[in-house]
């Protein structure tokens, strides 16, 4: 099974443009992820946040522990009609067992679109098990 073909951030056209820890960095096109009305849909956005805030907390993470998703607040602000949208992850805090993160999504203007927070559960790796 392929699973690299499968995966959201590809159907979705999620690209991670800034790799760091403490400042990750996406892009996300309007098109193709519309909602009935032509406007960004608010879960193709939640999506931008959850990806952004949880590749964060895997890299917090590795390599003995894996990050998995807990709990995602959005408020969303405005609509986006066209272009990339923007999402830039910040943390908020990172312990040992849990890491949460602020992702602020903006449009191309530099416009507020969303505003996200991502908590995750940081666990031990299970035995046996490698990194992918």
């Amino acid at each position: 099974m392929d699973l690299a073909a499968e995966q959201l951030t590809t159907k979705l056209g999620i690209e991670i443009t800034q790799w760091d820890a403490n400042r990750l960095v996406g892009t996300m096109p309007v098109a193709g992820n519309r909602q009935p009305y032509g406007l960004l849909h608010g879960g193709a956005t939640a999506s931008l946040a959850e990806t952004l805030g949880s590749v964060a907390a895997a890299m917090h993470a590795a390599p003995d522990r894996v990050a998995l998703g807990l709990e995602l607040s959005c408020t969303h602000h405005r609509a986006a009609r066209e272009g990339l949208v923007t999402g830039v992850c910040t943390p908020l805090h990172v312990g040992r067992s849990t890491a949460t993160f602020q992702i602020a999504v903006t449009d191309e203007a530099g416009k507020a679109v969303c505003t996200a927070r991502l908590t995750c559960i940081l666990r031990e790796r299970p035995p046996g098990e490698t990194p992918s």
